[in-house]
């Protein structure tokens, strides 16, 4: 079969474009922290730069520019003369004497003098800009770097998700599993059905979100993910699949998306896996290999299993049949 459009790939990523925003796209620009968190590393950088940089030279100039128009470019060696910021001579000084200044470096041979109004008033506004900037830059590049979207990349799913009979029932079952030693706490798991339908007034829905219960009602979808689980999906008369059969499952549509949500261990933050399977990953009639043996005094988790499965007897015929 060819590959068809994926509404969420194997990786978690939505593949879905917002366009023709019109006047909309200001939102963005009203959540502009938030904006920038989300830009990709290399704009963030450039931005970054861009910022401090602009920020040195205008605020350089302004030095440079009270000295200019006071005459103390002039008179800056002149020991009978106070200026504004002693031993400011040319731009590169005037540029040195703001960077002591807005990295406390310390003054030594450039300070400002108190026969300056002016320029107490642009110290004082540099302070508070400095400020702002840093909290705003720092800030952004810090929840950025403590994101916890790279946690997800730990956090293992089975390649496909198998059809079989468990306890007497069929059942639609995947794999999920933690790769680090740190747990997921309050580690809950949830499944959309996405699929196109058309409701008896003739509306046409192409992408119909459906639940599908991996254990609402009796708290399986609460996961203590220390060594890997296989989540069940009962298919029974309130399961969308109650008509699926292995027949129909050649000619369906639908994709099944998997939303892994808890909360990292060790950052306190919360974090969300996904994934989704397609009609073709789902296999009938298979179930997954165990991948946990018991060594001397600990269980050993084998991943090199975690995706393979095996045939077992299973009825070809759906539920309702």
């Amino acid at each position: 079969r060819r590959e068809r459009q994926r509404f969420v790939d194997k990786n978690g990523r939505c593949n879905v474009q917002h366009g023709n925003l019109g006047g909309e796209s200001s939102r963005y620009l009203s959540d502009l922290f938030t904006t920038l968190v989300d830009l990709k590393w290399r704009w963030n950088l450039l931005i970054f730069l861009l910022t401090y940089t602009v920020a040195w030279l205008v605020m350089a100039s302004m030095w440079w520019g009270i000295a200019y128009l006071r005459g103390d470019l002039h008179r800056a060696r002149d020991n009978t003369y106070s200026p504004c910021v002693a031993n400011v001579y040319n731009f590169p000084s005037a540029f040195l004497f703001f960077i002591e200044t807005e990295a406390t470096i310390g003054y030594g041979h450039r300070y400002i003098t108190e026969r300056c109004p002016e320029g107490i008033v642009l110290f004082l506004f540099q302070s508070l800009l400095g400020s702002i900037v840093d909290a705003f830059l720092i800030g952004c590049m810090f929840i950025k770097m403590s994101q916890p979207k790279k946690r997800a990349e730990t956090l293992m799913f089975s390649r496909a998700a198998v059809v079989s009979q468990r306890d007497g029932k069929l059942c639609l079952m995947f794999r999920v599993g933690n790769l680090r030693n740190s747990h997921m706490v309050s580690a809950q798991i949830r499944c959309k059905l996405i699929k196109s339908r058309q409701t008896p007034e003739g509306e046409f829905l192409p992408l119909d979100q459906c639940e599908l219960d991996v254990g609402f009602g009796t708290g399986a979808d609460q996961l203590f993910l220390v060594s890997p689980l296989t989540i069940c999906h009962e298919i029974n008369s309130k399961s969308p699949f109650f008509c699926l059969s292995q027949r129909s499952l050649r000619s369906e549509q639908f994709e099944i998306v998997v939303i892994l949500e808890g909360i990292v261990e060790t950052t306190g933050m919360t974090c969300q896996a996904r994934t989704s399977y397609t009609e073709d990953e789902v296999l009938w009639g298979h179930r997954f290999l165990p991948v946990m043996s018991l060594e001397d005094g600990f269980f050993r988790v084998d991943y090199s299993q975690f995706h393979a499965t095996f045939e077992v007897p299973t009825p070809p015929f759906s539920v309702k049949e």
